[in-house]
């Protein structure tokens, strides 16, 4: 969790989730992804961005 993030509600933060700094994240986050901005939107499911590099 980057500084100054805030966590807003009562909401679910997955396993392996990586929050940017000074995100507001407002909805509940799923596993394995990465969530960026204000409102926290997702930028990327990690399993998939590890799969697309493991091809190269």
């Amino acid at each position: 969790m980057g500084a100054n993030a805030c966590i807003i509600g009562d909401i679910t933060i997955g396993n392996n989730v990586s929050i940017g700094a000074g995100a507001v994240v407002v909805k509940s986050l799923p596993d394995n992804c990465i969530a960026v901005g204000n409102p926290a939107r997702i930028l990327e499911n990690k399993k998939v961005a590890q799969a697309l590099t493991d091809d190269i």
